[in-house]
């Protein structure tokens, strides 16, 4: 038999890929009739504020540190809000779901080609992709992709269309009624939730072209602050002439990253160590370490043998099977993710 050996070249494209998402402004009562929705424009203001981040005290003089904190704080910023007049967030995008779901774009190595098809049938085979379109179709549902714009809605309707053909599918979810913390479903969505996950198990498998069109309505009140990507920006030690904080926008309109919608999408990862533990953070998303950048952690450390690199490489080159505690569903959930993934020998520590 011949040695298996991880491959150089080795990388997955997407099988989600969403759109950016536009920002649009309307009334609850008239969300059935939203096409002509202004959407919500992206403007500059500048703001009085007071110094209220930590200051170095030690070895600094008083008069200066107490000259600095007395003196105001002057910023430009970037703003998106709902005009007087409108109490509802309308965010749309679309999601094409992709077939060929663990099949690499680049490999170098041909035995790990074969080894890795292997690999993959047998998961579909032997699970399939129902679990992981369930947890796609959940945070589509609940509205996970409007991060900071779901907190304190009054109400969150998510809306989601698929043509098939001449015929056009559409679903009709309650957000609020479900749980961020796990993928139970009400109930009352349990026949839109099993059509919705149905087509994206289809769209994985390859067995029909699936373009979703997601719309979300996010009753929040008359002129309250909308949420946006917010850009990074180096600093380039222009001084405080600098804007302070930038939103994305396409066309100087509201808009959010569709990285940041994918990351929302897969964040189904409840199968790390601790994951059941009290005080988890509940589902993270899908990545090779784990990594959660807004907590500064990694739950899948290569130590403990739980990181996407360690678990493949003992799947396909040792034919050691993951555990059946959800191991498979990561593995197969980056590869659905996609990245480059290949060993070079400068990687090697």
């Amino acid at each position: 038999m011949t040695d298996i050996k991880t491959a150089e070249v080795l990388a997955f494209e997407r099988k989600l890929d969403p759109s950016d998402a536009l920002f649009f402004a309307g009334k609850w009562e008239q969300r059935s009739d939203s096409q002509n929705w202004p959407q919500i424009t992206v403007r500059e203001k500048t703001v009085r504020g007071t110094i209220s981040n930590r200051l170095p005290v030690k070895g600094t003089d008083p008069a200066k540190l107490n000259t600095r904190i007395e003196n105001p704080n002057i910023q430009r910023v970037d703003v998106a809000t709902l005009p007087n007049d409108c109490d509802t967030l309308k965010v749309r995008f679309t999601l094409r779901v992709l077939g060929g779901a663990g099949s690499p774009s680049a490999c170098n190595n041909s035995a790990y080609r074969e080894k890795l098809n292997q690999i993959v049938q047998g998961y579909v085979q032997g699970k399939g992709f129902g679990e992981l379109s369930k947890r796609y179709a959940c945070n589509l549902a609940n509205g996970r992709f409007l991060w900071r714009n779901r907190l304190g809605a009054e109400a969150i309707e998510v809306l989601i269309s698929n043509r098939d053909g001449e015929k056009v599918q559409t679903w009709n979810f309650d957000a609020r009624s479900f749980s961020l913390r796990n993928f139970n479903v009400p109930k009352a969505s349990s026949e839109a939730m099993s059509g919705l996950s149905y087509v994206i198990e289809s769209g994985l498998k390859g067995d029909c072209y699936v373009l979703l069109d997601v719309v979300a309505f996010v009753r929040i009140g008359e002129g309250q602050e909308v949420y946006p990507s917010q850009e990074f920006i180096d600093k380039d030690g222009s001084g405080k002439d600098q804007k302070r904080k930038t939103l994305y926008a396409i066309a100087e309109k509201a808009a959010m990253h569709s990285q940041k919608i994918g990351n929302a999408l897969r964040t189904i990862d409840t199968w790390y160590p601790d994951a059941n533990d009290a005080n988890s953070v509940g589902p993270i998303p899908v990545e090779p370490y784990g990594s959660v950048t807004t907590e500064g952690k990694a739950y899948r450390l290569p130590n403990e043998k739980a990181d996407f690199f360690s678990l493949l490489d003992a799947w396909a080159i040792r034919d050691k099977i993951p555990a059946e505690d959800g191991s498979q569903h990561f593995v197969m959930a980056i590869l659905i993710r996609g990245g480059v993934f290949g060993e070079s020998k400068k990687d090697k520590i």
